[in-house]
């Protein structure tokens, strides 16, 4: 039986590709074409696989409608707390996952430091979008010409002297970030909170979601603090692949280094 189910599902990625008649099919599987024949007529009973006119199958609606169904149900935050938790717990500092929404980038999880120094941060509320680490991942991610149009309608307070002074410089930042793929803030929303920051992915590769490890001075350089940028990585790209469905749940905290 498990190896019945092993061939049909087999199929499915071929389909992926294009149509493909019996033989096709057969020959990929090694098996005789009244096997795959047998296969084929199941699939298609469950609406996994169409028959086409030309004799040839192709995914099956229901299929398509079910991983749609599947993808609108996921919810990013559920997904990703044990890792920022199992994060904190490595680290010490405060772990934040933000989404960008309706032109606004928003904390949805946030993870304590477990040292008494407290970031005045909550779930629900917007970033300060110039400046912060996971708001210039999400906005780095965009078209061209929608970064570049969310950039000119924004405005740009100072909160430092490191705050991102104008879109042009707005700009240039995000066209690093996304060729790096990680983000920084070092001061620029407050002088003495540093932060780092990495993308989580879904499966077709754009960015869902951003989490990072934040920092003030009095605890851990901004120097210590990038040191601890690969766990971070690798933590998101654990959320993501967990998330997109293409690899098995890890624990990378295992890791340090």
């Amino acid at each position: 039986m498990s190896q019945t189910v092993d061939r049909a599902l087999s199929i499915l990625p071929l389909l992926a590709e294009g149509p493909a008649d019996l033989g096709q099919v057969a020959e990929r599987l090694g098996v005789h074409k009244s096997t795959a024949l047998r296969l084929l007529r199941t699939l298609h009973e469950h609406g996994f696989v169409y028959r086409q006119s030309d004799q040839r199958y192709r995914l099956g609606a229901r299929l398509i409608a079910l991983a749609q169904e599947a993808m609108e149900n996921l919810d990013v935050r559920e997904i990703a707390h044990p890792h920022l938790v199992r994060l904190n717990e490595t680290c010490g500092h405060t772990v934040h996952l933000a989404v960008y929404e309706e032109n606004e980038v928003l904390y949805i999880d946030k993870v304590e430091s477990r040292y008494p120094v407290r970031m005045y941060s909550r779930i629900g509320k917007p970033v300060a979008i110039t400046v912060a680490a996971v708001a210039k991942l999400l906005l780095a991610d965009l078209p061209e010409a929608e970064r570049r149009a969310v950039a000119d309608k924004l405005d740009y307070p100072m909160y430092t002297p490191r705050s991102t002074p104008h879109a042009d410089a707005f700009l240039k930042e995000l066209a690093t970030v996304r060729e790096q793929g990680w983000a920084t803030d070092l001061g620029g929303h407050e002088e003495s909170i540093n932060c780092v920051a990495a993308p989580v992915r879904g499966a077709d590769g754009r960015v869902v979601a951003a989490m990072s490890v934040s920092a003030p001075n009095v605890v851990v350089t901004a120097g210590e603090l990038l040191t601890l940028l690969p766990l971070v990585r690798r933590t998101a790209d654990a959320v993501s692949g967990e998330y997109s469905g293409r690899t098995p749940v890890k624990d990378v905290t295992e890791v340090t280094s």
